[in-house]
């Protein structure tokens, strides 16, 4: 066998290792959850309460509560990392404007037993649709969370959806950060939104930042144009951004999606 040879073939064999250690373990790179103690709601958020969801496979989960005036509750799905308290700012500017908030955190979030997975997930998010009692609901899905807040919409209607910097499917977002690697061959969890998004039955709001590199702006572009939806567009913004969280135009898009839901009966 000739050197080449060699070398051709010990750098196969390290390229098939790699790509057999990215299957197995790639559920580590998606999933990043801040899975220390939470502190209590109300030491965060004045008024909120500690909430427990069920799921149907007998998981119960830890979740935020703010209370509101409103008849319009905003169900936060958030996005791949962290846990329920990095989405303060969130609920508390909703808060500001009456509006009852639930802040969830999926299995493995914020304390919470299980593992992630694109199913468990779903099953994690229709527990805290379950649990919300309020004549309306609007679905609020960040990065990854409108993923999961499409699939809960075409299962479970909401009053409205806002997807908050939304990719078209995981594999789209996967290959910006990991461009040399066949990604979409490599995938378990799917997490589309544009082939789904628009047999969502519910008025659609899309928001990104001009800034983001993590999921491109032409990436939420895409699905907000699948889903024939009301943009609003945060020039300069990047994905971890707080105007992402609690700015104006957020909050305001969301604001005015659950007027409009009120008024709609």
């Amino acid at each position: 066998m000739t050197t080449f040879a060699r070398t051709a073939l010990i750098v196969a064999a390290v390229l098939i290792l790699l790509l057999g250690l990215l299957w197995v373990f790639q559920r580590r790179l998606i999933y990043l959850p801040d899975r220390g103690p939470v502190p209590p709601a109300a030491s965060v958020l004045p008024g909120a309460r500690d909430v427990t969801l069920t799921t149907r496979d007998g998981l119960r989960l830890a979740a935020w509560y703010v209370p509101g005036d409103g008849d319009v509750t905003v169900l936060v799905t958030g996005g791949n990392a962290g846990n329920r308290s990095h989405r303060a700012p969130l609920a508390r500017a909703l808060a500001a404007h009456g509006l009852p908030v639930l802040l969830m955190d999926y299995r493995g979030y914020g304390g919470n037993p299980g593992s992630p997975t694109e199913e468990g997930l779903f099953l994690d998010a229709l527990a805290a649709r379950d649990f919300v009692t309020s004549p309306w609901v609007i679905y609020f899905g960040e990065s990854l969370g409108a993923a999961v807040a499409t699939r809960l919409a075409l299962e479970r209607p909401p009053a409205g959806l806002v997807l908050r910097s939304p990719f078209t499917d995981l594999a789209d977002a996967g290959q910006v950060s990991y461009p040399f690697l066949p990604v979409r061959a490599l995938l378990r969890d799917r997490f589309p939104v544009a082939a789904a998004v628009g047999s969502v039955r519910a008025p659609v709001v899309v928001v990104y930042g001009t800034g983001d590199t993590i999921v491109p702006a032409r990436l939420s572009r895409a699905v907000a144009a699948a889903a024939r939806a009301t943009t609003v567009e945060v020039p300069g913004a990047g994905h971890n951004d707080l105007v992402l969280l609690n700015g104006r135009e957020l909050i305001g898009a969301v604001v005015e999606l659950a007027a409009r839901a009120g008024q709609a009966e």
